[in-house]
């Protein structure tokens, strides 16, 4: 996705990435526009300290939850499970089934 190509008129003044052979424009660096450039590292940085605030939010729930008796990782495990299609999930119960009971584990 980072490697699109867009078409762009000679009249076109808009900073996206070209498949042509043009000279880099005026205010640009090597044809990237620091501006822009910029919008978008400051967008991630954003959004990096939020996944942050949020991971450590979810932290704190596994650590309530702990504390009221539960098993952080088996609250995981079940997370995963429901993510899964009910397709999904089947497929990989009669696969753990099947491993279990290769290894006599059943």
């Amino acid at each position: 996705m980072a490697n699109q190509n867009y078409k762009i008129d000679d009249e076109d003044e808009t900073d996206t990435p070209a498949n042509s052979n043009k000279k880099p424009r005026p205010g640009t660096a090597g044809g990237v526009t620091p501006g822009i450039l910029k919008q978008y590292i400051e967008r991630i940085e954003k959004l990096e300290e939020s996944k942050s605030s949020i991971a450590a939010d979810i932290r704190e729930v596994y650590a309530e939850a702990k504390g009221n008796g539960f098993d952080p990782k088996t609250m995981r495990s079940l997370l995963k499970i429901r993510k899964l299609e009910p397709e999904q999930r089947a497929e990989q119960e009669e696969l753990l089934e099947l491993y279990l009971h290769a290894l006599g584990m059943n």
